[in-house]
């Protein structure tokens, strides 16, 4: 009896250590290529679900494939460690509804597009770059570079390149600007209007 309930056990142990094994496999590529297919999805369905809904159903792949908190303190620059706590906490949820709420709205709907892996890289500093293309039937293809990073046990997307445009070097751009000029409860309504406004379009 004792020998079936350790051999029970030892299996039990194994089984658990596979599934472990596997989930530190997930590769940057397979996190880049999950997140494309849950925006299809949403995009498929895009015009039923109306803004919320594509918000409700993307908020969890989003945060899950974004490092949103270490997006959110790359924007500001250095400008992050002269923010109190209660700011840095604030600037962050609201960062995570603005990335939202940007898909929701630009991934809307749906007239046969489609993501491909182009190729894979590495970066000099432990990072990878997935080189993806979106398919648009009648239009050029649109390119996206996603740059990502290891992070506790899982790779997140840090930033994204779009046909060469990096999306954090503008938010960077226009959010330090508007810190330094006007102040950290000003650049809290800006965002906050820009989600309004995705949410009204």
């Amino acid at each position: 009896m004792f020998k079936k309930l350790y051999f029970g056990l030892s299996l039990l142990v194994l089984v658990c250590l596979s599934s472990l094994a596997n989930a530190e496999e997930i590769s940057a590529r397979q996190v880049v290529e999950e997140f494309q297919n849950q925006l299809l999805s949403v995009m498929k369905a895009g015009k039923e679900l109306g803004f919320q809904g594509r918000y409700d159903k993307l908020d969890v792949a989003v945060k899950k494939s974004h490092d949103l908190p270490k997006i959110a303190r790359i924007v500001v620059g250095k400008q992050w460690e002269e923010l109190t706590t209660e700011q840095q906490n604030k600037l962050e949820s609201v960062f995570s509804k603005l990335s939202v709420s940007a898909y929701a709205h630009n991934f809307k709907d749906y007239s046969g597009e489609s993501f491909t892996f182009a190729s894979e890289e590495e970066t000099g500093r432990g990072g990878v770059v997935i080189h993806t293309n979106l398919h648009i039937p009648g239009e050029k293809d649109v390119k996206f570079d996603y740059m990502m990073k290891k992070k506790d046990d899982g790779w997140q997307i840090i930033n994204i390149i779009a046909d060469g445009v990096s999306d954090l070097a503008l938010k960077r751009s226009d959010y330090t600007s508007v810190l330094s000029r006007d102040g950290f409860d000003a650049l809290i309504v800006k965002i906050t209007e820009k989600i309004e406004s995705y949410a009204k379009q």
